[in-house]
This record gives structure tokens, sequence and C-alpha cells, in this order.
């Protein structure tokens, strides 16, 4: 992807020093994206005090109450419009571009933060509460909606903002989108002063019903619902009864409700295909299509429209033959055209029950390209053929199926089968890249496309791009376009079994429409970054919630295979025993219920560092970590300067948490957080941010998809799960180490977006034990990945091939290391005969590739003793 042009824009502390750090904490305020053009942010409280405009960075701060946070989302386009904006705060949906970074040993890490400010609340005063409040005893902690990187919170503020290790959450809003565990149909109880929710942890007092807010402190009331007898009574509120609870109105949608039995089928799938393939491509780009029509319930309706030179919109009312209307592709269809094809007789949205043999026709029907033109310069209006789905699907005949009317309900998809890229017509780029008119084309073509995408997801319309082949797509391009709409951009190495997954499940996933989400924090936290797939809402709250100071994001989609990650910073030290965040998500389901689901989570604070290390989270920390530093990794160089900001994370680390050795400068890595290095060992040399991967769109998307990911399978493609066979089929988890490659065994590698089974020599020489070990291992990868969307491929070879070099390479090297190092990483090794680890030590070629325990030496480090 492009270099971005603009320069870092963020929060300046009030020191100019503390800003030499080794290691790129994330700033403390929005910053102005260095690809998509940011919107305006509508602060959410009135404050009339004055915005000043730091000329250091371009960036505004704000000098009243309200501090507000950056949120920030995959790399985009370059942006066209002036980094200086006359808003309150500047918004930032992109990666700021990456600072320098300091590779000195000695350096320290500051913790930048912005100045202390307060919201202005006052303190609530206990009116004799204590008496006749609700003592909540129940548990602190997380709900499967929201990890946190610890259990607890630091006191202090130094020790708390130590940038190195950092504090925050992982939120997944979308899980479960079509139910919920504890449903509510009524309006919530809302805080009058800052609109938190009424929940778990609030305070009521039982004689009045009155409820305290954990965010503000207020008193509120409850229209007397929560008048009570004892605190028994009031566990039938689910939400003072449990931590995450769903508030779903079903009557307020007017004509466009659906019922719960049919609006499931209600929002169509359309297919926007690329007609410029040859004939190995085509061929297994239709076996995949047939086998997606197959797998669509009898009720789903399907869309068809292909592209090359011209839009092709298949008809569904011929059901012997298939034909299809044809429009020019070389600009945007005007609405005359687009008015003759909705208003006339063709059926373009069908019911699978109706039309599957006439989809069927439509596949079997379709031609390789015939012209003797290089694959990348073959004309397609990839974007016209897009413009055409959504004007079918937004048209009356998105709504007359078989003169059956249905209202769409949820989400509407097109999923793009893309060969190549948009060469032909708005939104194209030149054949070649040393066309003279090239820079300013991409450009135009950038802000097409991202329009084309807002545009998409304003009418519910999600834009999903399925690339394969061995063209080149042009991924700066049409990135922006599925990005923009909610929808995800995914690489194939062809059109077969691993496309074809894929296919089916991005219609199949459940997605919730119109999503917004709330993030509110007690006074000690502030929030200083969001990464995910979001950006900055316009919702004001002022007239109802005056001192309402939460963050509001408008979700692009609502989904299961979605979480947003959120850097937080305390403010100033802590007085209380235990901090409230509260996150609230509004969407609409895919029955076109209005849902609000509201998670509160309480953590209790600590005073010792020990206490705190303790309750780190190694996984979510290192998936934290991950993400900020993937956001500023847009291309090689970038990529190059964060594995350096890895090296010096881990020695702050070490440093501010750690213990020192007697006589000795060195501090060993803290052992209660042992399994954090290694995980951010294979971020830095894994293809997120190493060199396994060769072209950098490949890597882009990687990025892309990893930034907007839920926690699992995040973790998933940090660090790669190792499973190794045993006799009898079943499996033993290992260390991702190189140690596992036994040539006696099989080996599973899990790393989230591919899956590889390794065979050893001696086990592939035995050709039923080989069988029988492949199937078993082939049957684990499936069942592994049974509902993971991007649906990974899964690459099978034996020890000594050349495809293995995908496996070794994603694996720990530690076979140079000693025994004694190998046995406190690798257990396993233990149960190996003499003999056995001599063959293994002789089957291993050298490399100059370090082992964990020798990175981590160099860095002056010592490793962490195994948990």
């Amino acid at each position: 992807m492009a270099n971005p042009t603009n320069p870092n824009v963020g929060f300046n502390p009030s020191n100019p020093k503390e800003t030499q750090s080794s290691i790129l904490p994330p700033p403390t305020s929005f910053v102005t994206a260095p690809r998509f053009p940011s919107p305006t942010l509508n602060l959410q409280k009135q404050d009339h005090s004055p915005n000043v405009l730091s000329p250091e960075n371009g960036g505004f701060i704000k000098t009243g109450s309200s501090v507000v946070p950056q949120l920030s989302t995959p790399p985009g386009p370059p942006v066209f419009t002036s980094p200086i904006r006359p808003a309150a705060v500047p918004f930032r949906t992109s990666p700021a571009s990456p600072q320098p970074v300091a590779l000195s040993s000695s350096s320290s890490l500051p913790a930048l933060s912005p100045p202390q400010f307060t919201n202005g609340s006052v303190e609530l005063q206990q009116h004799g509460v204590s008496n006749s409040v609700i003592e909540d005893h129940v548990p602190d902690g997380e709900s499967s909606f929201v990890l946190f990187s610890a259990h607890k919170v630091l006191k202090h503020k130094k020790q708390a903002n130590v940038p190195s290790l950092g504090f925050g959450a992982l939120l997944s809003p979308g899980r479960d989108v079509s139910t919920g565990p504890q449903v509510i149909q009524r309006d919530p109880h809302r805080c009058q002063s800052c609109g938190a929710y009424a929940n778990i942890y609030s305070n009521i007092l039982l004689g009045s019903g009155q409820w305290q807010c954990v965010i503000c402190r207020k008193l509120n009331g409850s229209g007397g619902e929560y008048i009570a007898h004892s605190k028994e009574e009031l566990h039938r509120f689910p939400e003072l009864s449990s931590a995450m609870v769903d508030y779903v109105q079903t009557g307020n949608k007017g004509p466009s409700f659906v019922p719960v039995s049919d609006s499931r089928v209600s929002a169509p799938v359309v297919l926007v295909i690329d007609e410029c393939l040859d004939e190995p491509h085509l061929q297994h780009l239709q076996s995949s299509l047939h086998a997606f029509v197959d797998s669509l319930p009898p009720t789903a309706r399907l869309g068809i429209v292909l592209y090359g030179r011209t839009v092709s919109v298949y008809d569904f009312s011929e059901e012997s033959v298939s034909s299809a209307d044809v429009l020019p592709g070389d600009k945007s269809p005007n609405e005359e055209s687009l008015k003759a094809l909705i208003y006339g007789t063709g059926i373009y949205l069908s019911p699978m029950h109706a039309s599957l043999p006439v989809a069927h026709a439509i596949f079997s029907s379709l031609r390789a390209y015939k012209m003797n033109t290089p694959e990348a310069s073959r004309d397609r209006c990839l974007g016209t053929a897009v413009e055409v789905a959504l004007a079918i699907i937004q048209g009356p005949s998105a709504d007359l199926s078989r003169g059956i009317v249905k209202r769409s309900g949820g989400n509407s998809r097109i999923i793009v089968c893309a060969g190549g890229p948009n060469t032909y017509g708005p939104g194209s780029v030149p054949h070649s890249f040393s066309h003279p008119n090239y820079p300013y084309m991409e450009k135009t073509a950038l802000k097409w496309m991202e329009n084309l995408g807002h545009e998409a997801h304003r009418h519910n319309t999600m834009i999903d791009i399925l690339c394969a082949g061995t063209c080149p797509v042009r991924i700066p391009i049409l990135q922006p376009l599925a990005k923009a709409s909610g929808g995800v951009l995914v690489l194939h190495d062809d059109f077969g079994e691993a496309f074809g997954v894929n296919l089916q499940r991005a219609s199949a996933r459940s997605a919730g429409s119109n999503g917004l989400l709330e993030l509110r924090t007690s006074d000690d936290i502030l929030i200083t970054q969001v990464v995910g797939p979001g950006e900055e809402s316009h919702v004001d709250t002022h007239e109802s919630f005056k001192n309402d100071t939460a963050l509001y994001i408008q979700m692009l989609s609502v989904e299961e295979t979605q979480s947003f990650s959120i850097s937080m910073e305390s403010k100033g030290d802590i007085k209380s025993d235990s901090i409230f965040f509260q996150f609230a998500i509004q969407y609409s389901n895919v029955y076109q219920a209005d849902v609000s689901r509201v998670i509160t989570v309480r953590l209790p604070t600590v005073d010792s560092i020990s206490g705190y290390i303790e309750n780190v989270q190694d996984e979510v920390a290192a998936v934290l970590i991950a993400k900020r530093t993937l956001l500023r990794a847009k291309n090689h160089v970038d990529a190059i300067d964060m594995r350096a900001t890895i090296d010096e994370r881990i020695k702050d680390i070490a440093l501010k948490f750690g213990s020192q050795l007697p006589k000795s400068k060195l501090h060993r890595f803290p052992k209660e957080i042992s399994l954090l290095p290694e995980l951010l060992f294979h971020l830095r040399r894994g293809p997120l941010l190493g060199s396994i991967i060769g072209h950098e769109d490949e890597r882009s998307v990687l990025r892309n998809l990893f930034l907007n990911a839920s926690f699992d399978l995040s973790l998933r493609m940090l660090a790669p799960r190792c499973l190794m066979h045993r006799e009898g089929g079943t499996f033993e988890e290992l260390p991702a180490y190189d140690l596992a490659m036994q040539s006696d065994a099989a080996v599973v590698l899990d790393h989230g977006t591919d899956v590889f089974i390794w065979l050893g020599a001696e086990l592939a020489a035995d050709e039923g034990r080989s069988a029988a070990a492949l199937a078993a291992c082939r049957t684990l990868a499936e069942e592994l990945t049974e509902f993971r969307f991007p649906a990974p491929r899964i690459l099978a070879f034996k020890e000594g091939s050349s495809q293995a070099r995908y496996f070794v390479s994603r694996l720990i090297p530690a076979h140079k290391d000693p025994p004694y190092e190998q046995e406190a990483r690798f257990p396993q090794l233990r149960s190996l005969t003499s003999e056995q680890r001599t063959k293994l030590k002789s089957s291993f070629v050298h490399f100059d590739d370090p082992s964990f325990f020798e990175w981590m030496r160099s860095l002056k480090v010592v490793p962490p003793e195994p948990s």
C-alpha cells in the first residue's frame, strides 16, 4: 500500500523531552488519518472553553473537561484534504505515520499521558444510602464479550501508564447477534446525568427505588420500579442480576418490520462475478458457484451480475434459459438505464426454491476469456458492476419476487468474485503503473471506491471482495470499497476449496446493521485509542444527558467475527477500590428488532506491582500490543521499524516489572507473564511483521483482517497452535517450536488464516499409518476452523518437500539451544529416547534465525522461567 502523505498527528505531552521514547505508545487524542479523510467528531459534552491548535503536530487539544480518545481502523486510501480541520477534535480512522524508532538500549519509556482532567461532576453525597442500599457481592471480572489485559487495575498512575505493557480491553460486541442470553423487552433505566445504564453493580435505595450510577455516582429515579422490601426481590430484573443484558424493541419498525419467521431470508445476496478468467480458473470458480447455490436455503434470494467490459445482470424470469440485461461498463449507470432495468419485467433477485435450476444454468453457461490479452490488462468494470448490484438491491425488483412483496431485514450482501484489477470505468486505474497520469487516477479511484462503500453502508449493504488467482488485483484500490461498507477483502490462491467455503460463509454469517457503540468508564480512566471496524459517530446526546462524556462509535457492521481493541490510561492516582467499565451496543439484528446490548464490568484496584502483574492476561495483552503495533506497519519498511519497537518493549517490561539479577545490571523478564515475550516473538517473525510472506498485498490483507478480527482469530494469527498426532487418533498440544518436527509424527499447525499438516519422513514412508494420520489431521483441521471466517486454506505436505517451508518458517527455531533450555520450553522432549533425540538433532539444517532464548539474550534480558 502507498505510503501516507501526512505527518504523524497526535497529542503532544506538556514535556517535549518525554517524546523521545523507543516505544510508540498509543497517542492520546484523535489523529488525522493519513489515508482516509476524517469526518468531524461531535463532542459528547458541551464545553465552551476554546480549542487550542498545537502547531507542532497540527492536532487540536481540548482545553476543557472532555478528553476524547482516538479511534483507529485498518489502513485505507491516502488523504486528499488538509490535515488541519475546523473541528473540535481531529478524528482518526486509520493508522498514523510511524515515528522514528530509537534503538538505544539505555532509553527509558516514560508514560505519555495528558494532563489530568475532571468531568465537573459533583461526588454523590450518600444520604443514608448505607442502610438501605443493595450491597452487591457479585464477582468482579469479565464477560464473554469483553476481555481485559489484566483482571486488576494499578492505582498509581506512573506505574499503570507504562506504555510498553499498557492496559486495555478487547470488546466483541457482535457475539450471538441473533439472540442474547438476557433479553428485556422494555426501555432501559439510564442515568439522567451521564447516560449510563442501570446495572448489576448499581446501588439501589430499596425504599424509594432510586439507583446510583456507577460511572458518575449520581442518584436516579426508576419510576418506582426498583422499590422492593429486600434485595432478593430485585433479582427478578435481569439488568440487576446479570453483567450483560439485551434490551429488545420489536414494535417500532413500522411498515418495514418483518416477522421473525421470514426476516432471516429477506436480505438478498448478489454475486458480482469477474468474467475475464482463463479456463482453469473458470472451472474452479464454476464448481465453487454450483456448490454455493446448492448450500443456500430454499428461501434465500440471490442475484447474479457479471462484469468485464460490460455489466450483465441475469434475469430469473426465464426458467429454461439463462438471459441477461447488459449495461455499458465505461461509466456509472444513468438514471434512465436503471429505471428501465428496475421497472422492467425482469426478476433479478429470486428465491432459490424457484430459481435453483436457472442459477445452475447461468453458471454452466459461463465461458473463459477468449482474447489474447494479459490477465492484468483485461478490461474489468468492477466499480460499475457493484453500482448496478446496489441498485437492484434498492430497487422495486428487490422487493418483488414472483409477485410476493418482501422487505429487507438485516444486512444485504454483495459478494465480488474477482480475478484481476479494476481497470475500466469508474473507480478504475490504468493497466500499467507507468501511465503518466497514474498517481492522479489512483487517488481518484481510491476516493470513488470509498464513497461507493459508504453509499452501500447507508443502504445496509455490505460488500465482501473475494479475490483469487495469480493476477495482482491492486489491493489498495479495492480495500476501501470493502472496508467502508463493513465487509472484508480476502485473498485466495485459486477459486477452489477455500474460496468456495468462504463464499458460503460470507453469505451465511449473521450481521446486524445500524450499529452504535458507546464506551463509558469511571472518571479515573481515560480511553486513549480504539482500533476496529468503526468510525466516529455524529450522535448528539447533549439535550438528554448534559454530562455525557461517552465515546460514540458508528459500527460498520455487527458480527461475531469482529472486535474492538480499546487502549486505556489512568488520569491520575486512583483512590477507589474498583473501576467500572460499561459498553453499550445499539443495533438492528437480523430479525429487524432494535437491540441495546449493555455490558458492565467492575475491576478491583491494586497497590503493588506484583499484585498487578500476576493478574495480567498474557494472551489478551499480547493481542492488544500486536494491534497497536500493526496499526503503524503499513508497508515493509514500517514493519522493520515495528520489529525494533517490540525489542524495546520487551526490554522495558523487564526493567519496569521484572527483577534484577544479583550483582548484575541484567533484568529477568517477569515469570508471571512468561508467555507474553514468546507471543511477541511469534509476531516479530511471523507473517504479520516478518518476511514469511513475499508480496505486500498479502501482508496488507492480513493486517486489515487482524486489526478487525475477534480475539480467538487474532490470537491464532499472532501465534500458531501446534498439535501432534498420536496413535489412536488423539492429539497432544505442544509449543510451536521446530522440535515438534519429529520424523515419526504428524503435526497440525493452526495459524489462523492458514492450517498446515506436516508428515514426518519416517511416517510418510508407511502408507497405512500416514494415510490414517493424514485423515485424522485433516478432520481436526476442519473441526478447528468449522466456523472461522475467513476460512483458512488447509495445506498438507511431507518432510523435506518444498512446501514444507511454509510450516518450518512459522515455528520458533529451538534446535540450537542447549538441551536444558529445550526441555524447559518443550517438555515433550523428555519422553524421547537418546537415539530419537540424536536423530531429531541431526535432521535440522543450520540457519541464522535466532531462537527465542538467543533473541531474549540479545536484548540483554534474562528469559522468564516457564510458568
